[in-house]
């Protein structure tokens, strides 16, 4: 320790020290530049890696809050048909004053053959505590779908005006042309028993007639579509095109201030019994 002492003592008194000073600086100020330019390259690729993971949660929220808006406008989306098909209905039962009026959400559907030969019918949410029975008309603000034909505390059964065993009176709405409109295995409408010589043509609109008091008249059922008559024949038939888009059907009303005749219930016809709630 003391060698090194005096040797930089004699250094220093010779002269030596600044160029050692120079070389020394010579030698590390490159290193230190290198160091320095390494030392900020790791910083920014650093602060790189940070804001690209910032930029990937960032993308991921994003992804999250369209996915939601998504969900939310389909359910606003619902909402508002709901609510274009309540204000139809309310609507129509302001229009239509005599009778009052029980809504219903459709529940279910049975479509195919049963024991009861029924192959068209509904559930809706509505029963016997609601006031509903046996009977009553089924509507929707555009005609007739139905009849109810067995309810239970909460829940009622409803036959399609498109089931082959439906078959109601009707008319043409501007002429006292009379017929019965009857469903059939496709889901159609066929107007039967129109008699020879009355005049029925394409785009007539059809009602019920109100004829046995088993439903009320003027509820509209379809329009005519197609007519075919043979001289051979002692009636017409008439294709009718349904107002009510039965595969559509959600919400109902039904027409529970009218009072049906005393429905039939006897074996096979399917009518007039209970359900489960």
């Amino acid at each position: 320790m003391l060698v090194v002492v005096m040797l930089s003592l004699l250094a220093s008194q010779l002269g030596y020290v600044q160029p050692l000073r120079d070389v020394a600086r010579n030698l590390f100020v490159p290193l230190q530049i290198v160091m320095s330019t390494i030392s900020q390259a790791v910083e920014r690729s650093a602060g790189g890696l940070q804001d690209i993971q910032q930029l990937r949660q960032r993308v991921e929220w994003l992804q999250a809050e369209v996915n939601r808006l998504a969900v939310e406008n389909v359910r606003l989306a619902e909402v508002e048909q709901e609510n274009r098909r309540l204000r139809q209905l309310l609507n129509y039962t302001r229009n239509n004053p005599q009778y009052d009026y029980r809504t219903a959400a459709v529940v279910g559907q049975k479509i195919g053959e049963n024991p009861s030969n029924l192959m068209f019918t509904i559930f809706i949410d509505v029963g016997v505590r609601d006031g509903v029975a046996p009977g009553m008309p089924v509507i929707t603000d555009r005609g007739l779908v139905g009849r109810v034909i067995r309810a239970g505390p909460n829940i009622a059964e409803v036959l399609l005006l498109i089931d082959p065993s439906s078959a109601v009176n009707a008319r043409v709405l501007n002429s006292r042309v009379t017929g019965i409109v009857r469903g059939s295995i496709e889901g159609n409408l066929i107007m039967e028993r129109i008699p020879q010589g009355e005049n029925i043509s394409p785009g007539d609109i059809i009602v019920t007639s109100g004829l046995g008091g088993t439903l009320p008249d003027k509820l509209v059922i379809g329009q005519v579509v197609e007519v075919s008559h043979r001289d051979a024949d002692m009636f017409q038939t008439a294709y009718i095109r349904p107002a009510v888009d039965f595969s559509r059907i959600e919400t109902v009303l039904v027409i529970t201030t009218f009072v049906p005749p005393e429905i039939d219930t006897a074996p096979g016809s399917g009518e007039g019994g209970n359900i489960n709630p």
